[in-house]
């Protein structure tokens, strides 16, 4: 598809060509965190942030392997579990938010993790970009667009979204994008980000995406 056509799509025709795309290039992409259950989902989403899944992953088999559940993270003793998720930065405040969401859910869900964006959002450390992977990834419910820093820096780079704060691109690509597609968005732009689309040194020339760039074009 030629730089002319291109320029001619509408945002919404724009986001589903790459939608496409993407789908032809990562066809098998998923959570790239390792887990069995709601609440370890939880978890590993909260470690998530500012580290990156990989370490996230050598971090939970101790962790979960210690405090396999929501009722034994919310007994946990607070310096054990920043001991064990030390490594993945910030863990004072990880440690703290979730010993303090596992006892939310145990008092205030019957030890379920809620699957309600509303309740979700009570629980502390969790926003919406938690939120979100949580519903889809142990749910199966698109509730909204995750935003990390890969999707925010494509998505501005393809020219979707001029916003820079997380809920206002996240509600930009919620209108560009059928609801059913909202997770698959995601993981695959995370894909594309982390192997193509790099921060200091995009790969423009091997990027099948290079002519629909906003950046490029």
């Amino acid at each position: 598809m030629g730089n002319k056509k291109i320029s001619k799509l509408s945002k919404r025709g724009l986001a589903l060509e790459i939608l496409s795309r993407l789908y032809r290039l990562y066809p098998d992409a998923t959570c790239s965190l390792n887990y069995q259950t709601p609440v370890q989902l939880l978890v590993a989403t909260i470690l998530s942030a500012q580290c990156t899944d990989e370490r996230v992953n050598k971090v939970t088999p101790d962790l979960f392997g210690r405090f396999p559940d929501v009722q034994s993270l919310a007994e946990a003793d607070v310096l054990e579990l920043e001991k064990l998720v030390h490594s993945t930065g910030f863990y004072r405040n990880k440690a703290k938010n979730i010993k303090s969401a596992c006892t939310m859910i145990v008092s205030d869900f019957n030890s379920i993790v809620p699957n309600k964006m509303e309740d979700l959002l009570k629980l502390p450390g969790v926003a919406r970009k938690t939120a979100n992977v949580v519903l889809a990834h142990a749910y199966g419910i698109n509730g909204g667009v995750t935003v990390d820093t890969h999707v925010k820096r494509l998505s501005q780079r393809l020219g979707l979204t001029e916003s820079t704060e997380p809920i206002s691109i996240e509600k930009d690509l919620m209108e560009l994008l059928p609801q059913p597609e909202w997770e698959n968005w995601s993981i695959r732009l995370i894909y594309h980000g982390r192997a193509v689309c790099k921060a200091r040194s995009p790969s423009c020339k091997s990027c099948d995406l290079v002519d629909v760039c906003a950046k490029k074009l």
